[in-house]
């Protein structure tokens, strides 16, 4: 590959959309143990994969899903200090399906990237990985060091106790299963550096991990690639993200398809096959000559979303797995969401930093990382996905153009599937880098537009994205052609729903 509150929606909760299918799969005496043995084959509805009808979209559990979450930084995991549990369990409060985790093999250190409490470097002796520890002291942050040719147990335990307590709450898993070593701080701390084994590989520079260079590392990384990809065989709420951000770090795309051929590779005698993904730019990027298996492009710090129209004829799903980098505030992270998600991305995964081993709900407030995340945050994008989720979004598409005449100037967003649904967001402009945001908010206001509409009789809801309270309704009638609508007055941003009423003999 090259590069180049209150919702008016009647939606079931997720907890009530999956029940019946938890409890036929997950909900069964003794997990952990059940989990450590091989399971019968689930029914396909269980797993993710492409939706039949618009392949840029995802089905799960038989019915369209879009992911969409405000995360941890991936340690959970890794990290033997973090309570997965509390944490899923305050995604599910808000109605959140989706979490993103590294696997393990790589790790940071206190000090990375000025993240407080950072979830992906564990204390001292609370790091866990696929591989076993030697009896031979000598681990550059502690501890033994590593067997390269020996898995641990309880590693495999963990991330199967993981996984079912996530498919329980609903949650879908992205399984990132390698990082590059952005510096010689994260080699320094790798399992996979020579220091750091007792198997005498990884003698190489940090930038030549991740070839086809060194064919004994190599075979390390695809056997623990198949070691996880059997163990988890039977979990349907997962997907395969094979590299984060591989454009760093000396990643190259020969060894990206070399993992890639070995997952598929694995899981040809399975029943059922998991979903891929590639990590492909930050911001943009074009996808050309891409791997047949690869069924998710995923993209980091998307603003504006302009790499969903540039990739749309991929038919695949366009998602965006990581935010930050802009600054703290709730409103920045929720529009880029909605902007995001109405531009026709299927995947929406904010990088939350309130969530720490410390507070593995989600409560710490006073923090330094370079991003953003809060239960509020967690709220109103609860209120996006359930809003999305009242309309049949499998059939709409992208196209901001049949709205025009703005006033004031607002950045806007629309779904529509021509003539019967419109999903239409609307928000003060906003920096893509950290900027003071006085200047930008704006209180009390109203939006004046023109919406191109074809004839007939529609429902008209406005929505405020921080409460989810429904703030006007009304029904027209309309003649054809642009037609006026004057919002509600908001602060910074507004959704608003246009469906057409149904026919007496539709209903």
């Amino acid at each position: 590959m090259t590069f180049s509150a209150v919702m008016p929606f009647s939606v079931p909760a997720p907890a009530t959309r999956y029940w019946l299918w938890l409890v036929l799969i997950f909900l069964l005496p003794s997990p952990p143990l059940l989990f450590a043995q091989e399971l019968p084959t689930k029914p396909a509805a269980s797993y993710l994969k492409l939706h039949p009808e618009n392949p840029r979209y995802l089905e799960w559990l038989g019915e369209p899903t879009l992911l969409v979450t405000s995360g941890e930084h991936y340690g959970a995991l890794l990290n033997l200090d973090f309570d997965y549990e509390r944490y899923f369990d305050e995604l599910q409060r808000h109605g959140l399906n989706h979490t993103r985790v590294f696997s393990g093999v790589y790790r940071e250190d206190a000090k990375s990237f000025n993240i407080t409490d950072n979830t992906l470097a564990p204390k001292e002796n609370r790091y866990i990985s696929p591989w076993a520890r030697s009896s031979q002291p000598g681990y550059h942050a502690g501890g033994n060091r590593f067997d390269l040719s020996r898995w641990d147990q309880a590693y495999f335990t963990r991330l199967k106790e993981f996984m079912a307590a996530a498919a329980q709450r609903g949650i879908v898993v992205e399984l990132t299963l390698f990082c590059p070593m952005y510096n010689e701080t994260m080699w320094d701390v790798c399992p996979m550096n020579s220091q750091n084994n007792i198997n005498n590989l990884g003698k190489c520079p940090r930038k030549e991990v991740y070839t086809l260079q060194h064919p004994a590392l190599l075979e390390v990384q695809l056997a623990v690639t198949r070691k996880i990809v059997s163990e988890l065989r039977n979990f349907g709420n997962l997907y395969y993200e094979i590299c984060n951000e591989p454009y760093f770090g000396g990643v190259t795309m020969e060894w990206q398809h070399k993992i890639v051929d070995a997952i598929v590779e694995a899981e040809k005698g399975f029943p059922q096959q998991h979903l891929i993904s590639l990590n492909v730019a930050n911001g943009r990027a074009k996808v050309d000559q891409p791997h047949p298996a690869v069924s998710i492009f995923n993209f980091h710090y998307c603003t504006p979303p302009d790499t969903v129209a540039m990739n749309r004829e991929l038919n695949r799903v366009i998602g965006e797995n990581e935010t930050g980098f802009r600054g703290q505030e709730d409103i920045l992270y929720r529009t880029e969401g909605w902007d995001f998600l109405l531009a026709g991305g299927g995947l929406y995964n904010n990088l939350d930093y309130s969530f720490t081993a410390a507070h593995p709900d989600g409560s710490l407030e006073d923090y330094k990382s370079p991003g953003g995340g809060s239960r509020a945050l967690r709220q109103q994008l609860g209120i996006l996905k359930d809003f999305l989720n009242g309309f049949d979004y499998i059939h709409m598409q992208s196209d901001p153009s049949v709205v025009s005449s703005m006033s004031p100037e607002l950045t806007k967003s629309v779904l529509k599937e021509e003539g019967q649904a419109y999903a239409i967001y609307l928000h003060v402009p906003l920096p893509p880098k950290p900027k003071p945001l006085a200047k930008y908010l704006k209180n009390n206001i109203a939006a004046k537009f023109n919406l191109d509409l074809p004839a007939g009789q529609y429902d008209c809801s406005w929505l405020e994205p921080v409460t989810g309270k429904v703030s006007r309704t009304e029904q027209i009638t309309h003649a054809g052609g642009t037609r006026e609508f004057n919002s509600p007055r908001f602060d910074n941003d507004i959704a608003l729903s246009v469906t057409r009423q149904q026919a007496a003999d539709e209903r």
